[in-house]
């Protein structure tokens, strides 16, 4: 029996059939019961909420949210919002059961959560999205909280948009709740290193791997998909440890330059212009151009679902690191594997972001805060720790990265649900 076999209708979301295929292969080499996968494979809460917001010109325009809770076992829900026009429930569900596991991976006392509202938010003024931000807020409040769920920033959002909803739920509450929210600015409890954190972990392990293979990151040449906060932040690091940064794109297309890209100069156009294609170094390159181009190491820094089994078996990258969640698909990783590239999975590589955020919500309810190298030589001994866990995993019995850091996520959420039991 498989989980997606108790559901009413199959996935139609890709990041959702994808979540669903590799729980279950993870539950047949863990050798779950029946009851358990079940359990495992569907979200313990979910909520869909169509709320009103007051446009500019005045007119009403109706949004649609969510919030998915995937497993408190572990801990407090935690888990991003995410504004994009595709955002959907399905979607949303496969980004909380992988934050369920990439918390375990990492050992984090949390369980997984998402959340996203459908929206375009560059199409809409900073007005605009404070109402529709506040809204949702209140929408949603009935599930979060310090205790029992912590959003955070994801796609399209940023420190700006946590410190609307952190208002929010505390003008409610009627007192400041530091916690409700991580990635927050500093002046309002934020964390020192948190808005870097995605970055720099994948920098982290991008450097781990190389020297496990032999290598350095001093001189090892690379390519970026996606220049948003994670892929810029990782290009930066890595440049800064010696790597050397020959592609990056954003939504747009980007560049590419063999000698290596100014990372500083690149990052100041996309935030001046909004466009790193506006960024005029180099030769222009397109997203599926820089997927497939030579290089030590690939990070996909954007959406769900970018390599595939049409463009997997051209990847001519040693290592990928994904930056970003589910870039790669059942599918491709064979192909991959086959092809003799590492793939460090997303629950691993990404896992620097949750990281922080779990120490801002530390010191947010300790109200007593860490200075910067603290916060980044606490970020780097456990990203190392975990990365060390996953590859000893990976060598009893022989599998893929991805497939010992599944097992080692699933395991722990797994042993947290036997040790507490089934209530009542």
């Amino acid at each position: 029996m498989t989980s997606t076999a108790k559901l009413s209708t199959q996935p139609q979301d890709p990041a959702y059939a994808i979540a669903l295929t590799q729980f279950n292969a993870i539950a047949d080499k863990l050798g779950l019961d029946d009851g358990l996968r079940e359990w495992l494979s569907l979200p313990q809460r979910e909520l869909t909420t169509h709320f009103p917001v007051r446009m500019d010109d005045g007119s009403l325009k109706v949004f649609k949210g969510y919030r998915v809770q995937h497993s408190l076992a572990r801990g407090p829900a935690k888990g991003g919002i995410r504004y994009h026009p595709r955002v959907n429930l399905e979607e949303v569900r496969a980004l909380a059961m992988w934050m369920a596991w990439k918390c375990a991976v990492v050992d984090l006392p949390f369980g997984g959560a998402k959340g996203g509202v459908a929206c375009n938010p560059k199409e809409m003024s900073m007005a605009e999205l404070e109402r529709m931000t506040r809204r949702f807020a209140s929408e949603i409040s009935i599930f979060i909280g310090p205790e029992n769920d912590i959003p955070a920033p994801d796609v399209n959002t940023n420190a700006q948009v946590m410190a609307w909803i952190m208002d929010t739920y505390s003008m409610h509450k009627g007192y400041s709740v530091l916690g409700v929210v991580t990635g927050k600015p500093l002046a309002i409890g934020g964390s020192q290193g948190r808005d870097e954190a995605t970055g720099r972990g994948t920098a982290i392990i991008a450097s781990e791997v190389m020297r496990r293979q032999g290598g350095s990151i001093d001189g090892a040449t690379v390519a970026i998909q996606g220049f948003g906060n994670a892929g810029t932040h990782a290009a930066r690091i890595l440049s800064d440890m010696g790597a050397r940064v020959i592609a990056a794109t954003d939504s747009q297309g980007g560049r590419y330059n063999p000698r290596g890209l100014n990372v500083k100069r690149a990052i100041a156009a996309k935030r001046e212009t909004g466009q790193l294609g506006n960024y005029r170094d180099g030769d222009a390159i397109s997203n599926d151009e820089l997927l497939e181009m030579p290089c030590d190491i690939l990070i996909p820094a954007a959406l769900e679902n970018q390599i595939t089994g049409s463009n997997a078996p051209r990847v001519k990258a040693k290592v990928i690191v994904e930056a970003a969640n589910g870039p790669t698909t059942p599918e491709a990783d064979e192909m991959l594997n086959e092809n003799g590239v590492t793939v460090v999975p997303d629950i691993l590589a990404n896992a620097g972001g949750v990281i922080v955020s779990y120490f801002e919500w530390i010191q947010g309810r300790q109200h007593y805060f860490w200075d910067l190298a603290e916060v980044q030589a606490k970020l780097e001994r456990i990203m190392k720790n975990a990365y060390d866990e996953v590859v000893a995993m990976a060598t009893t019995p022989k599998v893929s990265l991805r497939e010992a850091a599944l097992m080692l996520g699933v395991g722990r959420v797994t042993e947290s649900i036997k040790l507490r039991g089934v209530y009542p």
